[in-house]
């Protein structure tokens, strides 16, 4: 409801809220109003109070304009001087939410927001620490993925499953929920900000024996996606390679 939407606009929090919703972006000019605009509505009437931080990444068109000018007293704008990668901007916005979970989801809102109860249930009511949002789990939904996204997506699938065996065959879907305190201890010990830092966190949360369930989403292939398949599957499996150094070398310690 409009009301409930205007209300959360306009009041400011006055107890701690159960969900901060963290955006990382970066020159998402052309889609970051629709995408607080969509988030906002939704989350707004499920009846609990929440919060947004936008973790901008150093952008240098009008995210940060477009998003302040939204006036929105329960978003924070979280500003970097410059470039870090995805991984630091979600980093920052873990390490000032105050909600007792914790979400991020990405500025093109592939992973529509609708999906957020069925994380939320599974740390709320079924004592799960982390909740995945995945497209390879059954039931799960893609919608226009490109055919060479599709082939290196499972390619890189079968890499992190008969490699790595963290046991979630989706860890880039960029949408994910936590614990605060599970969030906190994950992002501190990060050492990834770029691309690859979810199966960073998602090999800490299973090192650091976590409860992880992974929640069939619906995922939509945005138009104007800054991802080049190629290249970042190339940057993926250095940084799996730079992730296992890290923990025989006691990094993780």
């Amino acid at each position: 409801m409009y009301e409930n939407y205007q209300r959360w606009k306009e009041v400011p929090l006055t107890t701690t809220p159960l969900l901060s919703i963290i955006i990382p972006a970066y020159n998402e000019s052309e889609r970051i109003v629709p995408t607080i605009g969509a988030i906002a509505s939704h989350v707004s009437d499920l009846g609990f109070p929440w919060e947004l931080i936008l973790a901008d990444d150093g952008s240098t068109d009008e995210t940060v304009a477009l998003a302040e000018g939204l006036e929105l007293v329960n978003m924070r704008v979280l500003k970097a001087a410059q470039n870090g990668g995805k991984g630091s901007a979600v980093r920052r916005g873990v390490l000032v939410a105050e909600g007792d979970y914790v979400l991020f989801a990405d500025a093109d809102n592939s992973t529509p927001i609708e999906e957020v109860e069925n994380l939320l249930n599974k740390l709320r009511y079924d004592g799960y620490d982390v909740a995945v949002g995945s497209r390879a789990a059954d039931g799960a939904s893609e919608q226009d993925k490109s055919f060479m996204r599709h082939l290196l997506s499972n390619g890189l699938r079968w890499i992190v499953s008969n490699v790595f065996s963290i046991g979630v065959r989706d860890t880039q879907c960029g949408f994910k929920m936590y614990t605060r305190e599970v969030a906190r201890r994950l992002h501190e010990t990060q050492t990834l900000m770029g691309f690859s830092f979810d199966l960073e966190i998602l090999y800490l949360a299973n090192k650091f024996r976590y409860n992880i369930a992974e929640v069939p989403v619906t995922w939509i292939d945005a138009p104007g996606s800054k991802v080049d398949p190629i290249k970042e599957a190339q940057r993926f499996i250095r940084d799996l390679l730079k992730i296992k150094l890290t923990d025989l070398r006691g990094g993780y310690a």
